[in-house]
């Protein structure tokens, strides 16, 4: 019904646009008694066989929500009844800040695709951890990063003031530092900054009575000598995995009119790439830290690459926006399907 009704009506409108309009329509809808059940029943499943423990965390299932649709921890409660296992809220950012100009949010439709240059539009760490303190059960990763005014030689600082902020509200954490939308952000991927960055945090971290895990959410656009930098990063700091991919600048082999838009990429034409990402990872690690995989996972069939080619999670984000909740429940259907095999 998604694709058949739903989805052609909102694709008429403004995708922003859209977005906000469904938030609330999901909110509202989920007030009504029976209706977060009945969503549970359309698309979640339960069975032992999908949990899995990563990084000392028991997921229900290996499917999460990628970062950057609930920006604010707005609705991560009503998301959760759709059948994920975890939500990644964020990017948050120290201060509240409204992001680049709009219009910034572009479909692709003919590439099954979207660009956008959003700029971590959201209002601020402290309003999200008052959210996040009526979580009822959902596993949540916080997303942080720097504000944009904020200079990159004082960026540490930023990051630092969100994960205190959200340590007693979230499962794990992740840092951003590979947004293109950002201007100058994804200057601290490079080795030294990086490694700066991520020790100052596991400081805090291992100072703290239960530490939590810290992942690195990475570009699809490293080189292999960077992506061999960050597997060096990720010993020599000890964080706990990483996230690949972020969107992408690259353009090649795009149709739609809105190809030239700058901004990050995400959607059905990252979809090799990310996995390209993701086994050079694993394999050239010898699968020494787990790795959550995202970037163009629209079928089942994305799912299992994601997984086989070393992913120990997956998420979804443009691939939820194009084919649904059912796309949820057809992955864990796959992926109960074929550990029987």
């Amino acid at each position: 019904m998604y694709k058949r009704l739903i989805r052609p009506i909102l694709f008429w409108f403004d995708p922003e646009a859209v977005h906000h309009v469904t938030f609330n329509a999901i909110r509202i809808v989920s007030k009504i008694p029976g209706i977060p059940a009945l969503f549970k029943s359309l698309y979640a499943v339960n069975d032992p066989r999908l949990e899995r423990e990563v990084f000392g965390l028991k997921f229900k299932n290996p499917i999460g929500l990628a970062a950057g649709f609930d920006k604010d921890a707005t609705l991560y409660q009503e998301l959760s009844n759709f059948g994920f296992g975890f939500i990644e809220i964020g990017t948050l950012t120290p201060l509240p800040q409204p992001g680049n100009p709009k219009k910034r949010v572009f479909r692709l439709q003919e590439d099954q695709a979207i660009i956008n240059r959003l700029g971590f539009n959201n209002g601020g760490v402290v309003a999200a951890v008052e959210r996040l303190k009526k979580n009822k059960n959902v596993l949540i990763g916080g997303n942080i990063g720097k504000n944009k005014v904020t200079p990159n030689e004082d960026a540490t600082a930023d990051y630092v003031i969100a994960f205190e902020a959200l340590f007693e509200v979230v499962d794990y954490f992740v840092v951003n530092v590979s947004s293109p939308n950002t201007p100058n952000l994804r200057a601290l991927q490079d080795k030294e900054p990086l490694t700066q960055l991520l020790q100052t945090l596991q400081i805090r971290n291992e100072a703290k009575p239960q530490s939590k895990p810290i992942l690195l959410k990475i570009a699809p656009d490293l080189t292999n000598e960077q992506l061999l930098d960050i597997i060096e990063i990720v010993a020599a700091t000890k964080i706990a995995g990483v996230i690949a991919t972020n969107t992408t600048i690259a353009r090649e082999g795009l149709v739609s009119e809105n190809k030239t838009e700058t901004g990050g990429l995400s959607g059905k034409p990252l979809t090799k790439r990310a996995t390209e990402v993701i086994r050079f990872l694993s394999e050239k690690s010898n699968k020494a830290f787990p790795i959550i995989g995202v970037g163009g996972i629209h079928t089942p069939e994305d799912a299992l690459e994601k997984l086989e080619a070393g992913a120990s999670l997956i998420q979804l984000y443009t691939g939820f926006i194009y084919e649904g909740p059912a796309l949820i429940k057809a992955i864990n259907q796959e992926l109960l399907r074929s550990n029987l095999k």
